[in-house]
């Protein structure tokens, strides 16, 4: 049964400097308060795992958290670059960046063989393009039943796996609703998970059991967050807040104002901020 914790110690006891670690969730139950507390903690040496990097990563990358990255589209939603991410692999600021890059196919296909304790994942992709070129990862092997080749990349089992969800029941059973991206096989892949959600239920009651995509026994811990997607949104709580977006590519662009931004809404606060958030977050759409 998963141990329902607060963030902090959801955090203290599954993530540690130099771990492999995914914050999951397609533009969708975004894990931004769990990513704000990896920042407090100063977990670093981190080796960063999604399929879209957007301001979360732009964030622990800037506070010099991350030595790799493993990705395929990266940017801020709606906007454009990531300047904290981009500073870090042309100008090797705060410090060199180690990137990895692949396509989505190949991720998602990589989530569902670490998922299935497969070594790698076998799929048709990458024929004509150039990126196999820069990433020694990508391979290819020839079917041995029909002669065909096709692309071949490692299995993604990272050492921890974080998202973010509507709701779990005391046991630690959690119900996401609304696009799931990879969130399940990405923590069914890990080691170790966390999952933040908007609330803790006494009983999921009578729902599409479709819905309970992860069962208690397949979570580490469960930590309640309201808000803890924000300025991500979160389907029946909050909508996406686009302003926050447009901001923070104004605050990235300058390293003086990410840090004062980084200390004064991240390191001076908790998750409590995020559940103060609520009710302002019911009214966006």
């Amino acid at each position: 049964m998963a141990k329902i914790l607060p963030l902090k110690e959801a955090i203290a006891e599954n993530l540690a400097s130099g771990d492999s670690v995914a914050f999951e969730g397609f533009t969708h139950l975004i894990p931004h308060a769990a990513a704000h507390e990896v920042i407090r903690q100063g977990i670093t040496d981190l080796t960063l795992i999604r399929m879209t990097p957007d301001v979360i990563y732009d964030q622990l990358i800037g506070c010099g958290l991350v030595k790799k990255l493993v990705f395929s589209y990266a940017g801020n939603p709606g906007v454009g670059l990531l300047r904290r991410l981009r500073d870090a692999v042309e100008k090797g600021v705060p410090r060199p960046l180690e990137i990895e890059e692949h396509s989505h196919a190949a991720m998602a296909n990589a989530y569902e063989a670490g998922a299935a304790g497969l070594p790698l994942a076998v799929f048709r992709g990458y024929k004509g393009a150039g990126l196999k070129d820069v990433n020694p990862n990508i391979r290819s092997v020839t079917c041995p039943f029909t002669g065909e080749e096709l692309a071949a990349v490692p299995a993604i089992r990272p050492d921890v796996a974080v998202i973010h969800a509507q709701k779990a029941d005391r046991k630690g059973n959690v119900l996401i609703e609304g696009i799931l991206g990879v969130q399940k096989e990405a923590v069914l892949s890990a080691n170790r998970s966390v999952v933040t959600v908007e609330e803790i239920v006494d009983d999921l009651g009578d729902i599409h059991p479709n819905l309970t995509v992860l069962p208690h026994w397949t979570v580490t811990a469960v930590a309640p967050v309201p808000g803890g997607a924000h300025p991500s949104y979160a389907r029946g709580y909050y909508g996406r807040d686009n302003a926050a977006y447009l901001e923070w590519d104004e605050i990235a662009a300058d390293m003086d104002r990410f840090n004062a931004w980084i200390e004064e809404n991240v390191r001076k606060v908790g998750p409590e901020v995020f559940a103060d958030r609520v009710k302002d977050l019911r009214g966006l759409n």
